[in-house]
């Protein structure tokens, strides 16, 4: 597999590899938990029984500031 190429994942793991990170959570939240980083609160899907997709991934890490390079370091 390629080190830059997503891949879809499971809701486990991405958080295992969130806090890895350094978020701390997830919390509870409204309709969705949350993971908290310092000032940054990063909204994450529900957990579910399907993989979160590719594109909500590179969303999620966007939105979190995390580069593919960081991601793919968390493993």
């Amino acid at each position: 597999m390629s080190e830059s190429k997503l891949s879809p994942v499971s809701w486990t793991e991405l958080v295992k590899r969130l806090r890895k990170l350094g978020f701390e959570g997830p919390y509870q939240g409204g309709k969705h938990p949350y993971m908290i980083n310092d000032n940054l609160v990063l909204t994450i899907p529900n957990p579910h029984r399907g993989d979160i997709s590719i594109d909500l991934l590179s969303r999620i890490l966007k939105q979190a500031g995390i580069t593919r390079e960081e991601w793919f370091k968390s493993r």
